[in-house]
């Protein structure tokens, strides 16, 4: 591991990838790469979590694809050097920001879009001219194999290479000084990676979890609402990272909607086939563990064979069961009820930050009040999930469900050094600002300071 990172630091060292001709060219290969192997991509996606073509597509491969595209497109105007305003006491100087490479890059993915989570993050180290060793999930073997072929077939190690293993691989990985970390997974596991780079002095990005709240007041269209939650909660069989963990539904339309969330999430999964399996047997477990039988509305299968469990709605769920007490991260859609939103929102304000938070009302007070009032990464009013695919918008966590913001631009952004510099004129050069000072230079200096 250490032998490849130095053989990285030296290949950016050589400035080969700061030159805007270098980043696009090696974009322009990402994205022929993934169009090659977009068969192998679809079919390991769904040895590995059952995806359907339709989902592994527009989830994963087009997802990135769209990336590359706009960042191809934008490259040489994000590159450029943005010139600033200049205070007026610096006379004849102009001020710059320069978007510098870091350096070397570990970009760390999870299993439940394990093409996507890699890529979207390279996407962006790539076009900030670092140089990146990429550590998929081994729980997404599969994957992780299609990746390998990928990237290490077609790219010199010394510039971007795939690293394979288990967690003392990773381990392995996170006691060398890399310039920066981008983590994708479990609040958990962020924890470890944080405190593993501390030592080193290593800025990280931790794109985490937690528990993503909806919210159905009595105002919302219940049926839009039902089949927007379900589509959020249910793709990828709910592992998804700012999926709808729970919904709070307002008690006077409760027995209205608790019947249609389960009408629109039969019509949607009425058969199986494309419906996603649970990631392996541990996680399957875990979420069995989760579910309450008598506390299931509707219908609910599972196949321990296959690691299946079917789209699975709870209701009568309090804070004290055991679905509650963790990120649920599977198709368990548990329903509590409240009267009073005062109560939602005092109750949330002392819950971990979740990642995203979706809000289903027509009121727009109450729109104002849960958008200004409660911290969340991101988050959709009438919608679930779609604050994703906007590129113009950041994505990422705040404080349990991570830090670091990217996706577009800001992809860009945080994989450079943005440095501040002036550039000044040998023109003039007045002495108000060189010793010995009079009270005259002091009374100006307090003028134009103050």
């Amino acid at each position: 591991m250490q032998q490849l990172f130095d053989q990285q630091q030296a290949f950016f060292r050589s400035n080969q990838t700061r030159s805007y001709a270098f980043r696009k060219t090696q974009l322009e290969t990402l994205r022929k790469l993934i169009r090659d192997h977009e068969q192998e991509l679809l079919d390991a996606l769904h040895q590995d979590l059952h995806k359907s073509r339709f989902e592994a597509y527009t989830t994963e491969i087009g997802f990135v694809l769209q990336s590359l595209k706009r960042t191809i497109r934008k490259l040489k105007k994000w590159m450029k050097p943005k010139k600033v305003k200049t205070p007026i006491y610096q006379l004849n100087t102009k001020s710059y920001i320069q978007y510098d490479p870091l350096g070397t890059v570990l970009i760390i993915g999870p299993y439940n879009y394990p093409f996507q989570l890699v890529i979207e993050p390279l996407i962006g180290a790539i076009a900030a001219g670092n140089t990146a060793i990429l550590k998929p999930s081994e729980m997404t073997p599969a994957t992780e194999a299609v990746l390998k072929r990928m990237i290490n077939d077609n790219f010199d190690p010394a510039y971007l290479h795939v690293v394979t293993g288990d967690v003392q691989v990773t381990q392995e990985l996170l006691a060398i000084k890399f310039d920066h970390i981008f983590f994708t997974g479990s609040t958990r596991v962020g924890q470890i990676v944080y405190e593993a780079a501390s030592r080193n002095l290593v800025p990280v990005t931790l794109e985490l979890g937690g528990k993503s709240p909806t919210i159905v007041d009595a105002t919302a269209d219940l049926e839009i609402a039902a089949r927007r939650i379900a589509f959020g909660k249910f793709i990828n069989a709910g592992q998804t990272c700012i999926a709808p963990d729970y919904v709070y539904v307002h008690s006077s339309i409760r027995d209205a909607f608790v019947p249609l969330l389960n009408k629109v999430t039969k019509q949607f999964y009425d058969h199986y086939d494309d419906f996603g399996r649970i990631v392996n047997k541990r996680h399957f477990n875990r979420l069995m563990r989760l579910l309450d039988q008598e506390r299931v509305a509707g219908a609910h299968e599972n196949d321990p064979e296959e690691n299946f469990i079917s789209p699975t709605i709870m209701t009568d769920v309090t804070w004290e069961d055991d679905v509650m007490q963790e990120e649920i991260f599977g198709p368990i859609l548990p329903v509590l009820t409240y009267d009073n939103l005062d109560d939602v929102i005092d109750l949330l304000k002392t819950k971990d930050k979740p990642l995203a938070l979706y809000l289903f009302s027509k009121d727009k007070t109450t729109q104002q009040r849960v958008w200004n009032e409660l911290q969340f990464g991101g988050g959709a009013i009438n919608d679930t999930l779609m604050h994703i695919t906007n590129h113009h918008l950041p994505f990422g966590g705040v404080g349990n469900s991570g830090f670091g913001a990217y996706h577009g631009k800001h992809s860009f952004d945080l994989f450079s050094q943005q440095k501040g510099y002036t550039k000044r004129s040998f023109l003039w050069d007045p002495p108000i600002a060189y010793p010995p000072y009079t009270k005259r230079q002091e009374a100006f200096i307090r003028k134009i300071l103050k």
